[in-house]
């Protein structure tokens, strides 16, 4: 019996697979847990169960006992994955789950931009509707335009999907091309980010964030982009310059953004994001269907236990942890 920590009390339904089989403790707040409350739990565990709690250098030094984790979410980069491989540990991830609703979100806040569908909720609910709202609220027709999708993987391949149904032409930039994807949903290459931004009417980023897509839509991308784009993040918040965000909407060299991650999570209320009218903000909301959050926990619990007894998970980040062997 491993004694394992949970950072989640998501479906205890699901959580009762452990018992009986492992010691384990279960976060109980609603905020992200404390970096210092895990510290103090986590130097007698074998197993840790995470959903974008941050696993750092200091995290893994306190825990010499640690052999595996499994992380509720597609993207890993709240783990300090090379200390974890520098150690053995193997960590399992829930890819692929959350493609559809992601997809849907990036579509529902690309159409919520350009109709300004969150500004005229707040226009009515102001009591400013006293007429006719079409020339006080004029927003852009999305059939027909131009959409740029940094990212075609599985995410970015749907979001095409759902692009096709509005009659769009679909440019994408990605590091590998994809002929397949290509012919299957009549999307056309841009080997050149800057050549796809200056064609694109909206813009969705869904890359994953690295080392090098970490600040990689700044100044110089927006300069790129038409004054009348208008911008979609459903990736991760760093990916994007808040600063040079800021500056782009403020002066009008594009024309909206739609966000859904933000560089700091939650994002501070004094944010100089929160004064602008042309943006819409949202609490990182991508996975959260309560359908595909529950196949996302089981997939984690169920790795979570292969990983315990020892037995390779089908969905690790980092297998080359298992080519040692």
């Amino acid at each position: 019996m491993a004694r394992v920590y949970i950072c989640r009390d998501f479906f205890p339904d699901v959580l009762e697979r452990l018992r009986g089989l492992h010691d384990f403790k279960v976060w109980q707040g609603v905020e992200e847990m404390p970096v210092a409350k895990l510290l103090r739990e986590v130097p007698t565990i074998e197993g840790l169960l995470t959903c974008a709690n941050h696993v750092t250098p200091e995290v893994f030094a306190a825990a010499p006992r640690l052999r595996v984790i499994s992380n509720m979410g597609d993207g890993c980069d709240n783990i300090d994955l090379a200390e974890a491989t520098r150690r053995g540990i193997p960590v399992g991830h829930t890819p692929h789950v959350l493609t559809e609703t992601t997809a849907d979100l990036a579509m529902g806040l690309l159409i919520a931009a350009a109709r300004r569908i969150v500004e005229g909720e707040k226009f009515a609910r102001d009591g400013r509707w006293k007429a006719h709202a079409h020339l006080e609220l004029p927003g852009v027709d999305v059939n027909n335009k131009t959409l740029g999708i940094i990212g075609l993987g599985h995410i970015g391949t749907h979001i095409a999907k759902r692009a096709r149904a509005f009659n769009m032409r679909v440019l994408y930039y990605s590091r590998s091309r994809k002929p397949e994807t290509e012919s299957l949903l009549n999307v056309e290459f841009r080997s050149n980010l800057h050549d796809m931004l200056a064609e694109s009417d909206f813009v969705v980023i869904v890359v994953p964030l690295t080392n090098d897509t970490r600040n990689m839509f700044g100044a110089a991308e927006f300069a790129a982009m038409k004054p009348t784009a208008i911008l979609v993040n459903v990736a991760r918040g760093p990916i994007v310059d808040d600063a040079a965000l800021y500056e782009a909407l403020k002066k009008g060299r594009i024309l909206r953004a739609a966000l859904d991650v933000t560089s700091v999570e939650p994002l501070p209320l004094n944010s100089p994001l929160f004064t602008l009218d042309n943006i819409i903000i949202m609490p990182h909301i991508g996975s959260a269907v309560v359908e595909t959050r529950r196949k996302m926990w089981t997939m984690a619990v169920e790795q979570f236990l292969m990983g315990l007894r020892g037995e390779r998970m089908p969905n690790c980040i980092n297998r080359e942890v298992y080519d040692r062997e």
